[in-house]
């Protein structure tokens, strides 16, 4: 599959269009290649002047490789994973050669001309096989691109050439042409080329519900389509719709739904599910009273590292864990590897115990323990405390932990069961509150409580936190 960007020069605008290889950064020189996990990209440039300079992107997939691969959703079984348009017609998979080759570009800067990175350019996107998909597909191109200044020329292809009564296929060439900034553009297509062809090809799960609210940034928020782009883009999950949602919409925040694992929801449907609620309630949390070093404790497989490494207000972020196997999972969610050295320094993962003692942890504006507490035997708790306040010691301590009384309220869980097998207890708001409150009296902090999830009238709220403060009045 083919995608072409052109920016050429009008009489008059002083433009080097030359200056395309530099905000793309890619040499006009010679052809470069890189490998892909769904095949491989190559980039060369067709046409190259100061008048008019063309860059093209030539993605080759390897069917066979992606019905082998499980993170592509494969099944060797299926005939129509073998024979299939994902080798000829753009979609997911041309975005996720953009992601990979033009990820630089996509940033908005540039060494060499950050005037033209920063203003819009006669730009011309052209893509000569495109899937649309579904209902209004023929039209959707235009609902899309349109809104955001793009001039759309959408031409159907015929089913058959030879017989032109047939009609048309659900493929078109597509040219969009307007004054975009670059890396606006290259993010608008990243985003809607899986929107046209209505189908991922691999697994849609929460961070794709981050990546949607992040390359929106600056052009979805007010898309007349966004409520469609949303649901398409996520696979018509309505959990990862509504997280992109609150996260394009921060203040409109819909109450949260039961814990995972837990299949019927409590309270009646809502929209956000408690994980995501009770990590954005964390990080509000340590927004709020300026933490901009944080360990995360407990981490587990890296589910708030992630949110914490995409939000540029955290500048060092500690990950550590007991399970060398969560850490080894947390790395593969950060791409650590992929990572600048820059970046590596920003966030890094530790082998430590909550229970014991730890100096590397020491000396961060807050320490997080988000579901940790009731996986840890009672008996070690007082070695909890000692580590977390007297040994790490950092000036905010932030816990969550399941509220036992709300768990009446999820028929699927039988009565006096815990929500999860390794827990070793679940504490009432009482004795929650009891135990944190000696604890910040030992150590000198002062503790606040606060409810997390919808909120039932007798049993409180499913997750409850305490946001303990050496700096409280």
């Amino acid at each position: 599959m083919l995608l072409t960007i052109t920016l050429e020069s009008a009489p008059g605008s002083g433009i080097d269009a030359t200056a395309l290889s530099h905000l793309l950064r890619k040499h006009p020189g010679k052809v470069q290649s890189f490998d892909l996990a769904v095949g491989q990209a190559h980039v060369f440039y067709p046409e190259y002047s100061k008048q008019r300079a063309t860059a093209a992107l030539l993605l080759e997939v390897d069917p066979v490789g992606l019905v082998r691969s499980k993170r592509f959703r494969g099944d060797a079984g299926a005939l129509d994973y073998y024979v299939n348009d994902r080798p000829y017609a753009a979609s997911s998979l041309m975005s996720v050669a953009l992601g990979k080759v033009l990820r630089s570009a996509m940033t908005g800067t540039s060494e060499s001309y950050p005037e033209l990175a920063a203003a819009p350019l006669p730009l011309r996107f052209e893509l000569p096989v495109l899937s649309t998909r579904g209902h209004a597909g023929r039209d959707l191109a235009k609902r899309l691109f349109a809104p955001l200044g793009w001039n759309v020329e959408q031409t159907p292809i015929a089913l058959d050439e030879q017989h032109p009564h047939w009609g048309d296929s659900q493929y078109s060439a597509l040219a969009l042409s307007g004054e975009v900034r670059l890396d606006l553009a290259l993010r608008q297509l990243y985003v809607l080329l899986p929107v046209l062809d209505d189908s991922k090809h691999y697994w849609v799960n929460d961070d794709e519900a981050e990546k949607l609210a992040r390359q929106g940034e600056g052009w979805l928020e007010d898309h007349p389509d966004r409520e469609l782009i949303a649901r398409r883009y996520l696979a018509h999950q309505k959990d990862l719709v509504a997280l992109a949602e609150a996260r394009m919409d921060p203040p409109a925040v819909p109450e949260a739904t039961a814990d995972p694992g837990i299949s019927e929801q409590a309270g009646g449907e809502a929209a956000v599910p408690l994980r995501v609620q009770r990590a954005m309630d964390v990080i509000a949390a340590l927004k709020e009273h300026g933490a901009h070093r944080v360990v995360d404790l407990g981490c587990g497989p890296g589910a708030l590292l992630r949110r914490l490494q995409a939000d540029p207000f955290f500048t060092r972020i500690v990950g550590a864990d007991v399970s060398a196997r969560s850490l080894e999972q947390a790395a593969a969610a950060l791409r650590l590897e992929e990572r600048t050295d820059e970046q590596q320094e920003r966030i890094s993962l530790l082998h430590s115990s909550a229970v014991y003692r730890d100096d590397r942890l020491a000396g961060y504006d807050a320490l997080v323990l988000m579901e940790v507490i009731e996986h840890v035997d009672a008996s070690r708790l007082p070695a909890l405390q000692d580590a977390v306040f007297a040994g790490a010691a950092p000036r905010m301590v932030v816990m969550t932990t399941p509220n036992v009384e709300y768990n009446s309220k999820y028929p699927d869980l039988e009565h006096g069961s815990l929500r999860h097998d390794d827990h070793r207890f679940e504490w009432t708001r009482a004795e929650f509150q009891t135990w944190a409150g000696a604890a910040a009296t030992d150590y000198g902090y002062a503790v606040e409580f606060r409810g997390i999830g919808p909120v039932d009238g007798s049993a409180g709220t499913p997750t409850q936190m305490a946001i303990f403060r050496k700096d409280a009045a």
